[in-house]
């Protein structure tokens, strides 16, 4: 392999944001697959840039081959609005080299095929760009790169408004016939994996390292957390230990060594600051009634295109819903149906009275930039209520990653993942009941994900997400929907893998019109509807009806499990304590070898004891349900 690009001490920064890179070296070889991960504003556009050539360092130096072709895909995609699909991926509308001939370009079959993966046909070649969907001019702005020879292609959120079909060819292509370096900032966890051999975390103004894509990167740091735990806990051991002589001795005495008091106070002012994190506890909610959503017949367009043909569904409280489908296919639109942006020329879309939805669109636009990041909170609420507490609105930015440094930024400076967690917060903060997620995940980063499907995940009001992203739409809904562009809406009992083989063979199958989803079911276990011409449709499950009580258990052994389940429940409460009490036991016998043998292997049996229990209480409420 073969250095093309090398990074050697250097240091960038911006002025509201701030020092993001601080003597950061590193190279790049011409066969790296390097996926970059890190907090929302923590440099990874800064350094895609300073790989690009399209930025230079405030010091220090970024050494390119001498006859470097490197390709680059930001975050935003300015494409002019007048120029046709045919101008801006094979002529010089958005890139400076351009096809001549239509031979050039129609005899080459690695051409044809990008084309043809990315829908370009489709699209229409001599279609302006102006009028098309945000992911329809990102599949425009990958074909333009990838049909054109580069040694390094560097790709900011490439995934971001791509439907989960694109998504997936995109990682074939990078994979089966890309033959350069690569370098690619990404929320998609499923693509890091797919794609990458290596990751670059940036984080602290550095940029760290490792072997493998998001998987064996997330071994890797939770490895080096836990090391640091390790460290940390010798250092809060010593410092108690220090703190302690420094309390001791007659009153009278006047002075200690200097080398211990010097040692202490080391001590104490290493002590690292609380790491930006989201940790965000489940909203109060309003209670919702029977009724949430009810499409009566709803027929939608999009100009002149069909998005939904006499669409008869209902949403239920608790319900969790998935919507996928390709771009253009129509997922905004119908969130936008629920939220009462706009309405249906036919049919009718009725909310229940105790509905407090909240939309997340794509769009950030709608953020005031002319506000500080306070201030915009502040906007919302001053005050927010987070289970039995209630937060001022500096608190609760704090628990978004808003740290006092961060606080007073104008919303103009933010990166586009600190403005998408700002969107979150401000929805989050009027203590909605029913959530609309529109494409959650698009730049954000994986930290700011992992919080959000926590979320998420036991959200307690109704939940609809029109997503991409396998991870979250596996992790926190219960049925998915598929809109294959045809004015329906399909069931798909088998998930996103069940709409790609749909997707692949046409999208040909029956569409499922269920007239309830969930608890508001009108029948216990199926659900009617017709089709758009009106045909009766199959039966199909509800989401979350049952006729029983779902475990296979009597009333008398659903009793006994439930009382089997406090007691497991209370044996491990007391185990974790006996955990923190022996911990407490091995940090005052730290020099007592003797003692700290016992003590460790009673510890070792105290774990295995609570591991045993705790996979006791996770089978029996498996069978509980």
């Amino acid at each position: 392999m073969v250095n093309i690009v090398n990074l050697d001490r250097v240091d960038k920064g911006y002025g509201a944001a701030g020092q993001l890179l601080t003597d950061v070296s590193l190279g790049l070889d011409d066969r790296d697959r390097i996926g970059v991960v890190g907090l929302n504003g923590a440099g990874k556009s800064t350094l895609l840039r300073l790989l690009g050539k399209t930025e230079e360092p405030d010091s220090g130096r970024v050494t390119h081959r001498r006859d470097l072709r490197a390709a680059a895909l930001p975050q935003a995609v300015d494409l002019a609005g007048e120029a046709t699909v045919r101008d801006v991926v094979l002529g010089t509308a958005w890139l400076a080299e351009g096809f001549g001939a239509e031979h050039e370009w129609a005899g080459d079959a690695g051409v044809r095929t990008v084309l043809d993966g990315l829908g370009m046909p489709h699209l229409g070649l001599d279609q302006p760009v102006g009028p098309m969907s945000g992911g329809e001019r990102r599949r425009i702005a990958l074909a333009a790169l990838l049909i054109r020879p580069a040694d390094l292609l560097v790709l900011d959120e490439p995934t971001n408004h791509l439907d989960v079909a694109g998504v997936a060819w995109l990682a074939d292509h990078l994979v089966q016939r890309w033959r350069g370096a690569l370098v690619v900032v990404t929320h998609d966890r499923w693509f890091l994996d797919a794609v990458c051999t290596g990751t670059w975390e940036v984080a602290d103004q550095t940029v760290r390292a490792y072997e493998g894509g998001f998987a064996a990167w997330t071994l890797a740091r939770a490895e080096r957390q836990r090391v640091a735990a390790a460290t940390e806990a010798r250092r809060q051991n010593l410092l108690r230990k220090e703190i302690a002589w420094l309390r001791r001795g007659p009153p009278a005495r006047t002075s200690k060594p200097r080398f211990r008091i010097e040692a202490a106070n080391a001590l104490i002012a290493d002590v690292p600051p609380p790491r930006d994190t989201v940790s965000l506890q489940r909203l109060a909610t309003s209670r919702l009634g029977k009724q949430v959503y009810e499409l009566d017949g709803v027929t939608t367009y999009a100009g002149d295109k069909l998005i939904l043909d006499g669409l008869t569904w209902q949403v239920g409280p608790g319900d969790r819903i998935a919507v996928v489908g390709a771009n253009g296919a129509g997922k905004t639109t119908l969130l936008r149906l629920l939220a009462g942006v706009r309405e249906p020329q036919r049919g009718r879309v009725v909310t229940g009275a105790t509905v407090r939805p909240a939309f997340l669109s794509q769009e950030l636009a709608e953020l005031p930039g002319q506000l500080r990041v306070l201030e915009a909170v502040e906007e919302v609420a001053r005050r927010v209520v987070l289970g039995e507490r209630e937060l001022a609105a500096t608190q609760f930015a704090e628990m978004f990653g808003f740290t006092d440094r961060r606080l007073w930024t104008p919303v103009s400076d933010l990166s586009g993942g600190e403005r998408r967690r700002l969107q979150l917060l401000r929805l989050l903060a009027g203590e909605p009941n029913v959530l609309l997620l529109d494409e959650p995940t698009n730049d954000l980063d994986t930290d700011t994900l992992a919080a959000l499907e926590d979320l998420l995940d036991s959200w307690p009001g109704t939940l609809l997400v029109a997503s991409h992203d396998r991870y979250l739409i596996e992790r926190v809904t219960d049925e998915v929907y598929g809109m294959f562009g045809d004015g329906r809406l399909v069931h798909l009992p088998g998930g996103v893998d069940e709409y790609l083989s749909r997707a692949a063979a046409g999208g040909v199958a029956a569409a499922v019109r269920p007239v309830a989803v969930g608890p508001a079911a009108p029948s216990a276990g199926s659900t009617t509807g017709g089709d758009a011409t009106g045909t009766p449709t199959a039966s199909t499950p509800t989401a979350g009806a049952d006729a029983e009580d779902g475990s296979g258990l009597s009333a008398g052994e659903l009793r006994a499990a439930r009382k089997e389940l406090a007691r497991l429940e209370r044996q491990v409460g007391k185990l974790e304590q006996q955990e923190a009490a022996l911990h407490e036991e091995l940090a005052r016998h730290a020099t007592d070898f003797n003692r700290l043998a016992e003590l460790d292997a009673r510890l070792r049996e105290v774990r295995a004891e609570r591991g045993r229990t705790e996979e006791r209480w996770l089978a029996l409420a498996d069978r509980v349900g």
